[in-house]
């Protein structure tokens, strides 16, 4: 709890100076596989295709693709034995809404498994929490009613806009994850957040370090879902 309050307070103290929101977002670039990490074996024809949407956190802002933590999940599930391709689909500066307008592309992908962490950058730029939860849910149940298992990733956001709006935000996640029946990772910097030694120098994202635990939380929730698909097939 000290480290989400310190967490909030450096957040505060950026926001002051106009430098909390990620970078614009660029333009989705295509699904590429993260750089192979031997001994991993390479992807089967079979393999169960994991696409992770999200912003900044998860594309690995100012670290190499293969250090981000969607790579990390693929090879650690590849060390297991499990035949899985990872798409790491982060946009840095995305939002609820820009990840929704992706969706379709991403759809067209055809995977198994959605990791959703997206919601962060809404919540910095104060966007209503309506449109925001909206937003979240069409990106839910459009992947659920296309067969795909989701996972989402919960998000918390300072008090900027006041306690009200903050504690509305936060109770999105849980919502909308018991609503749709939808496994959620409560909050995905846990362990992480407002630690000096696994952020960058902006304290907001995380570092090479970092993003191993980041990895460490999101992987075994992945992993259950790989497991469920395969049982499937």
């Amino acid at each position: 709890m000290m480290r989400v309050l310190a967490f909030f307070g450096f957040f505060l103290m950026v926001a002051c100076s106009g430098d909390v929101e990620d970078p614009a977002p660029a333009a989705p670039p295509p699904p590429t596989e993260p750089a192979e990490q031997a001994p991993n074996p390479q992807p089967a024809e079979d393999s169960v295709l994991v696409v992770f949407l999200g912003d900044s956190l998860t594309a690995g802002y100012e670290l190499e693709e293969a250090q981000a933590f969607p790579a990390l999940v693929e090879a650690r599930l590849r060390a297991s034995g499990r035949a899985v391709k990872v798409v790491n689909a982060g946009v840095s500066g995305d939002t609820t809404a820009g990840g929704l307008g992706r969706l379709d592309w991403l759809l067209r992908q055809e995977p198994d498994v959605l990791f959703v962490g997206l919601g962060g950058n809404d919540g910095l730029r104060g966007v209503p929490l309506e449109s925001s939860e909206a937003n979240l849910r069409a990106i839910l149940e459009r992947a659920q009613a296309a067969g795909i298992r989701v996972l989402l990733a919960g998000m918390l956001i300072p008090p900027n806009y006041g306690p009200d709006y903050t504690t509305r935000f936060a109770a999105i996640y849980p919502r909308l994850a018991e609503e749709l029946d939808v496994p959620l990772i409560p909050f995905l910097l846990e362990n992480v957040a407002a630690r000096e030694d696994l952020n960058l120098p902006d304290g907001i994202h995380p570092n090479a370090e970092g993003q191993k635990l980041v990895a460490e939380t999101v992987a075994p929730y992945v992993e259950r879902l790989v497991d469920e698909v395969v049982a499937e097939r």
